[in-house]
């Protein structure tokens, strides 16, 4: 179970004009402007949940991710997560959960894929009959084999975000969090990667918290759907409460999003 309950985060953020007196008068007095990302950020989501967290860019969704995976603590609010305060308990909190963030990488540049998974291994105390099951699973599924002897950095996209999914799932996590995952996929490895996820959550009965500006990975995977603008709340429920007619999901966002102004 996941609860969050009146959730606030600000950023401060320094400001100024371009030019090198203005860097010089930034040295003696800074500006600042406060962003407020998230605002009275309140949901629950239950064990095996599929949840679309949508938004535009600036809406708040890897701030909440951040803060659920223990890397940020809130200005305000309460969060659990099964019973731990993420941002208190990391060590025994990051042994339950799987993230992986589209745009960062956990795998080494300059090694072998194998060789991060079995530092990973280590670093999660993972037993090794349970890593050989999930080696061997994962390797299978994601159709790793070929993949495993090459240096992170020769990969493509797509197949580093495989192998990605399959690091953040090597110690049989609970709830898995994916921000992005599909950023700059072809069509097959988005195929692939959806697939996977679907398997994941029916076999194991994984939580999945997904963000993305792909709307076909919310259509394939997500039964239930929350909506972030401006760092508040502004839906939460299923697709079929916000379709209409025979509009696509892409416009049915796009419109979505000129309603609430975001």
């Amino acid at each position: 179970m996941i609860t969050m309950e009146h959730v606030c985060k600000s950023y401060k953020i320094a400001k100024r004009n371009a030019g090198f007196g203005e860097a010089l008068k930034a040295l003696f007095h800074r500006e600042y402007e406060v962003i407020r990302a998230l605002d009275n950020v309140t949901f629950t989501i239950g064990d095996g949940e599929m949840v679309g967290y949508i938004g535009p860019n600036g809406a708040g969704k890897s701030s909440t991710i951040k803060i659920l995976s223990g890397i940020l603590t809130p200005d305000h609010g309460t969060v659990l997560v099964d019973g731990r305060v993420p941002y208190k308990d990391r060590i025994r909190h990051v042994q339950e959960i799987g993230v992986v963030f589209g745009q960062r990488s956990q795998l080494w540049w300059d090694v072998p894929v194998i060789d991060s998974f079995e530092l990973l291994k280590d670093i999660y105390s993972i037993t090794e009959p349970l890593y050989r099951q999930s080696l061997e699973e994962l390797t299978e599924l994601l159709n790793l084999t070929e993949l495993l002897r090459s240096p992170a950095r020769q990969l493509s996209l797509g197949q580093r975000m495989r192998c990605e999914i399959a690091a953040s799932l090597l110690h049989r996590p609970r709830i898995l969090f994916l921000d992005e995952p599909t950023i700059g996929l072809d069509a097959v490895s988005k195929l692939a990667v959806r697939d996977f996820i679907l398997k994941q959550n029916q076999t194991h009965g994984t939580t999945v918290i997904l963000t993305t500006h792909d709307m076909q990975d919310i259509e394939a995977l997500a039964s239930r759907i929350i909506l972030i603008g401006k760092g508040r709340i502004l839906m939460d429920g299923t697709l079929n409460d916000i379709k209409r007619g025979g509009e696509n999901i892409d416009e049915t966002v796009a419109e979505l999003y000129r309603t609430y102004d975001i």
